[in-house]
């Protein structure tokens, strides 16, 4: 009989925002995978978790996930975590949601943390209707994505980091335009929360007054 491969949200921030439902699952699988054990090691500690863990990011997934694939066939139950947030979500996972949706074997994700709603539900901004389009591009094909945001008609949720943030609202600004109203949160779920709203020039002028630091979710009224 097959196993399990669950999805467990981590907290983005507040170690306290872990559900006890991730806990328990987390303290019952066979192992758990994770992007960084140290990382990872620190929220387990916590809570007193105490299962193997086996590293899984961006720069091991495909070789790594044959092996867990099998694992699963052979009857393991599996948990994925990575150091913030949801699995699969900007974050490794989809390669392997994949590779078991190919043969069919159950999946799990449990609901939990994730960045980008906290940030769209406090911007004030639409959100009946937006689109997620996680991190830009680094360099090719920037523009272009950009280019195609500032066509969609909804409300655009971006990530972003600390030491790019400036030229990407300044981006913001030459392809949707002036008056475009924008909400950037950082460090969701820390003592430093912070959510600053406005146009895109007050924006711009709030980024580049201050150093900016955690990592950043930016949402743009498109509609």
């Amino acid at each position: 009989m097959s196993g399990i491969l669950y999805f467990v949200p981590t907290p983005v921030g507040n170690l306290e925002d872990m559900t006890f439902r991730a806990v328990k699952v987390l303290k019952e699988v066979d192992y758990i995978l994770c992007e960084d054990t140290r990382t990872s090691g620190v929220l387990l500690k916590h809570y007193e978790i105490s299962k193997p863990l086996k590293s899984y990011h961006l720069h091991n997934e495909h070789q790594a996930t044959e092996r867990v694939v099998q694992d699963i066939e052979n009857g393991q139950n599996i948990a994925i975590i990575t150091d913030a947030g949801t699995p699969g979500i900007s974050d490794p996972g989809y390669l392997l949601a994949k590779a078991c949706a190919d043969k069919n074997l159950e999946m799990i994700c449990l609901p939990g943390a994730t960045a980008f709603v906290p940030a769209l539900v406090v911007s004030g901004l639409p959100n009946h209707d937006f689109y997620f389009a996680g991190f830009l591009p680094q360099k090719k094909g920037r523009q272009t994505k950009l280019k195609q945001l500032a066509e969609e008609k909804k409300t655009i949720v971006l990530y972003e980091s600390p030491h790019k943030i400036n030229t990407t609202l300044e981006q913001i600004k030459e392809f949707f335009g002036e008056e475009t109203r924008v909400s950037l949160s950082r460090e969701i779920s820390k003592k430093f929360e912070e959510t600053k709203r406005g146009t895109i020039n007050e924006l711009i002028e709030f980024s580049k007054s201050k150093t900016v630091k955690g990592e950043i979710v930016l949402v743009v009224n498109n509609s």
